[in-house]
């Protein structure tokens, strides 16, 4: 079968373009520089979706559930030096509002395990059906900004960050206490309106 020239140009193109993007990512020492323009604007809203996420889960019923969240939920709240040291860490995520494609607007997931590595700049999650896997970049002296992809079921290998805007991944990486940091992903692909992943040093 041959294939029409204009169609293998279009593939050779989108090629080159997830080529150039996974090469600017690695590249790139500035979070602006390596994402996506679709990521660059949820980053812009990452509030926006933090407020509407929780209105949208206090009045589903889960107004109780938020307040045991404690400074964890709450979008004003951060601590200087926000870069998480190398090693194993607890890491859930908290959904926060719906898209409109799912009934809850408040799920709390259990604990799984995420490995920082890198001097505090790769990013992993270990176990679990969903696993998100990228790069922490340093931002302000409150915030870093997280890029990555998410790795499903028992696949073994991410796809290149740019190249799919469904596993794509940007949040906001904040620290809450002395031994607690999370990360805000404001609209996600899937479901929610904002996930916060928080994140506990594995001790002993």
């Amino acid at each position: 079968m041959r294939w029409p020239l204009v169609l293998i140009g279009t593939m050779l193109a989108a090629g080159g373009v997830v080529a150039v993007q996974a090469q600017r990512v690695e590249q790139a020492n500035d979070w602006r520089l390596a994402a996506t323009e679709d990521d660059r604007v949820r980053l812009r809203g990452w509030r926006t979706a933090w407020i509407k996420g929780l209105t949208q889960a206090r009045a589903g019923g889960a107004a109780s559930d938020i307040a045991a969240l404690g400074q964890l939920a709450d979008p004003d709240y951060s601590l200087a030096d926000p870069q998480l040291p190398d090693g194993d860490y607890r890491c859930r995520t908290v959904k926060l509002g719906s898209q409109g494609r799912a009934t809850l607007t408040y799920v709390a997931y259990p604990y799984f395990r995420c490995r920082v590595t890198g001097g505090g700049q790769q990013l992993t999650k270990v176990d679990g059906s969903q696993r998100l896997t990228g790069r922490i970049y340093p931002d302000t002296d409150a915030r870093s900004i997280f890029l990555g992809t998410m790795i499903l079921g028992d696949e073994e290998r991410s796809y290149a960050y740019g190249r799919d805007r469904a596993r794509d991944m940007a949040g906001v990486v904040e620290r809450i206490d002395p031994t607690h940091w999370r990360i805000a992903f404001p609209f996600p692909a899937y479901e929610s309106v904002v996930d916060i992943l928080e994140l506990a040093p594995v001790t002993g």
